[in-house]
C-alpha cells in the first residue's frame, strides 16, 4: 500500500484509509447496512466485528483510520483494537472529528441520530472525550461537516481553540465538508490563518463519480499544502452492486459495462476513479465487512483508460441533485 507524507502538516496517509462511520454504531445510511451487521447490535459483538474489519485493513497495508465523536462507539472500538493489537502511535495515523453528538442511544429507529453543534462548549467537551479515548494516537482533528450555515468558520473563539490545540498537542487541524455549498466553505477555510499560518492543513471532502464538482478547488487546496482525503467515495452504496433503484438503471448499465471491460467489480471501478486523481492523498473506504474491505483494496490494482474516464464522467450529477439524493437515504 502506497504511503504519502501529505501536505505541509506531513501527515502519513496510505492511499486507501478506513472510515469507521459504518462500524461504530448500529444505524447508518449506507445501502444494505443492516445486513452487513447481521442485525446483531450487541455492543461486544459489534466491537469484535469492528476489530475483524480493522485487522483486515491492517493486513492489507492500510495505516490511516478515520473516526468521529458522532460515530457511536467508533473511537472506543478503535482504541480497544489499537490497545489489544499493541499498535504504537508511530505505526499508524488516526483522524477524528468533532461537531456532532451521537444521540441515537444505540437504536436504529431513533428520531434523531446525531445533533450538530459547532460552538466552543461542544468543541471543548469533545476534545476531552477524544483525548481520553484515543490519546497519543490522534494525529488529525477535524471539524465535522463544516458549512457556511453552521457559522463555525466565523467563530473566533472556536478557531482560536483549534489553533491552541495544534500548538499544545501537535494535532493537525482539518475540516470535513458536506452539502451543495462545500465549495464556498472550503474557499472560506483556505483564507483562515492563526499565528501567521493557515489554520487548516487537511480537508476531507465528498468526491465520487456522481459528485466530482470540487475537483478544481481540491486540487488547488492540495497545491496549497493541504492533505486531501476523499470520503463517501462509493456514494453510501449507490456505486455498488446493491444499488438496484430503477432510476439508477441507466447509470448502473454503464458501470457494469466498464467494470466488465476492465475485469473488476463496480466498487473497484468507482474507487479506481477516485484514485485516478493524484491530488487526492487518501481515499476512504467505508467498508463494514471484510469482504467489502478486501474488494475495495483491490481498486489499487485497477487502471482506468480514457474510454472508462469518458464513460464515468457522464454519470456526474449536479451538486444539488446529488445532495438531495444523499439526504433521502434511510438509516438502517
Amino acid at each position: 500500500m502506497e504511503t504519502r507524507t501529505a501536505g505541509l502538516s506531513e501527515l502519513r496517509l496510505t492511499r486507501i484509509g478506513l472510515g469507521l462511520a459504518a462500524l461504530g454504531r448500529p444505524g447508518y445510511v449506507n445501502l444494505g447496512h443492516a445486513s452487513d451487521l447481521d442485525r446483531n447490535y450487541d455492543v461486544a459483538a459489534m466491537r469484535d466485528h469492528a476489530a475483524t474489519v480493522l485487522d483486515a485493513a491492517w493486513n492489507a497495508g492500510i495505516r490511516y483510520f478515520d473516526a468521529a465523536r458522532s460515530y457511536g462507539r467508533a473511537e472506543e472500538f478503535l482504541a480497544h483494537w489499537l490497545t489489544t493489537r499493541e499498535i504504537r502511535p508511530d505505526q499508524i495515523t488516526i483522524g477524528s472529528k468533532w461537531g456532532y453528538t451521537y444521540t441515537a442511544d444505540w437504536r436504529i429507529d431513533a428520531d434523531i441520530h446525531e445533533v450538530k453543534d459547532h460552538t466552543l462548549p461542544t468543541l471543548q467537551r469533545q476534545i476531552g472525550e477524544s483525548a481520553a479515548t484515543l490519546g497519543d494516537w490522534i494525529d488529525l482533528y477535524q471539524i465535522h461537516s463544516a458549512t457556511i450555515d453552521s457559522g463555525v468558520l466565523d467563530r473566533s473563539d472556536v478557531l482560536d481553540a483549534l489553533a491552541a490545540l495544534r500548538a499544545e498537542r501537535g494535532w493537525a487541524i482539518g475540516l470535513s465538508l458536506s452539502g451543495a455549498s462545500s465549495r464556498e466553505t472550503l474557499e472560506r477555510a483556505l483564507d483562515i490563518q492563526r499565528d501567521s499560518t493557515r489554520l487548516f492543513s487537511a480537508v476531507q471532502a465528498t468526491w465520487n463519480i456522481l459528485e466530482p464538482s470540487l475537483s478544481d478547488i481540491l486540487a488547488d487546496a492540495h497545491r496549497a499544502g493541504l492533505a486531501v482525503i476523499a470520503k463517501e467515495t462509493l456514494g453510501n452504496g449507490r456505486l455498488t452492486n446493491r444499488n438496484d433503484y430503477p432510476e439508477f438503471a441507466a447509470s448502473r448499465e454503464v458501470l457494469n459495462e466498464q467494470a466488465e471491460r476492465l475485469g473488476c467489480t463496480i466498487d473497484q471501478l468507482a474507487l479506481a476513479a477516485v484514485l485516478d486523481n493524484d491530488w487526492i492523498d487518501c481515499v476512504l473506504s467505508g467498508a463494514a465487512t471484510t469482504a467489502q474491505l478486501e474488494s475495495n483494496v483491490g481498486a489499487c490494482m485497477i487502471r482506468l483508460d480514457d474510454d472508462a474516464r469518458v464513460a464515468l464522467a457522464r454519470l456526474a450529477e449536479s451538486p444539488a441533485t446529488y445532495w438531495s439524493n444523499r439526504s433521502g437515504l434511510k438509516w438502517n
